[in-house]
């Protein structure tokens, strides 16, 4: 709707976890190089863990472009909510390898003989889970008894746990002191600082097929920023909403009274009007303040207003 008017070829901040649109900063830098280790010197067990909106999921999406890319067998589960069967029958599934029976103990035969053909080939293969806070116990358990298969000097198969905060806290049960002393490297992913924001929000918009021109005035940025907490997803969300708003209202740049309105449609006003630097929320729930109800009563308001508008210009033609 808005591509054309702004000279964009494709949406800069659409909020799927594409890896086009991987932003590099120092921190996550040292993530993803903590990864490609952990799996290259087959460590066995890597944890990634970050708020909500930091982009664990575009990470783990680039990870696995570079994995594929190098050959490398990978299975990757996104729905954590699984029983012990569901999950191991995903797993074989996205490894593609071909299993009949439900015998757990045959199913982890056939598994064990795979990654030590792999193994023989000189090839290695990667589990990675995503959303690992919300695994049971048991799935937790049944992971940490994969690390079991191996030769005598290494692990058959890279294990990557990816999760919230709460995953680390849940690790710390007694009943699972087992697995957290098997996990070898810890990554993080963390907000983005005032600068990064500004660059991070520069990169898409190159990305998209921006010619250069400016978009988003400085102070507007700023302002982003301020709002967003540094948390990638709400900053895609905040200005996927201020261009919809700048379009409708014919503007050819974004200034900082857009952004104080879209704020205002998502409750991130707070931080206005006591000159705060952070929103009041957490990370985490402000990135959850944008659910599906928000969205569709701020497209509604958007589209009334771009109504108005076409009626308007509708006159002006006729007139």
């Amino acid at each position: 709707m808005y591509k054309e008017f702004f000279g964009l070829r494709a949406n800069p901040f659409n909020v799927n976890p594409d890896p086009r649109y991987l932003f590099l900063t120092r921190h996550t830098e040292e993530a993803l190089a903590c990864l490609t280790y952990g799996i290259q010197s087959r460590k066995g067990f890597v944890l990634l863990t970050g708020e909500v909106g930091t982009g664990k999921t575009t990470l783990i999406n680039k990870l696995l472009e570079w994995l594929r890319l190098q050959q490398v067998a990978t299975a990757f589960v996104f729905n954590s909510r699984m029983n012990v069967p569901q999950f191991m029958d995903y797993m074989m599934a996205d490894f593609a390898i071909p299993c009949d029976s439900k015998s757990k103990s045959q199913i982890l035969q056939r598994l064990y003989n795979w990654l030590l053909d792999r193994y023989r080939a000189g090839e290695t293969a990667v589990l990675i889970v995503d959303e690992a806070q919300n695994l049971t116990d048991e799935v937790l358990e049944e992971i940490r008894m994969l690390t079991n298969l191996e030769t005598f000097t290494e692990k058959l198969l890279q294990i990557v746990l990816v999760g919230q905060p709460e995953l680390e806290v849940k690790l710390k049960q007694p009943q699972l002191r087992q697995l957290r002393q098997r996990l070898t490297l810890r990554a993080k992913t963390h907000p983005l600082t005032l600068e990064e924001t500004k660059a991070y929000v520069q990169q898409r918009l190159r990305i998209a097929g921006s010619d250069g021109r400016q978009i988003f005035e400085p102070e507007a940025l700023n302002a982003v920023h301020k709002y967003a907490n540094g948390i990638p997803r709400v900053v895609n969300l905040l200005c996927e909403h201020c261009l919809v708003s700048a379009f409708v209202d014919q503007k050819s740049t974004i200034a900082e009274g857009i952004v104080d309105a879209v704020a205002r449609d998502f409750d991130l006003s707070d931080s206005v009007a006591s000159g705060a630097m952070t929103v009041a929320a957490p990370p985490a729930a402000a990135a959850e303040k944008f659910d599906l109800v928000d969205a569709l009563r701020t497209l509604a308001t958007l589209a009334d207003r771009l109504r108005q508008s076409e009626q308007e210009m509708s006159k002006e033609r006729k007139s």
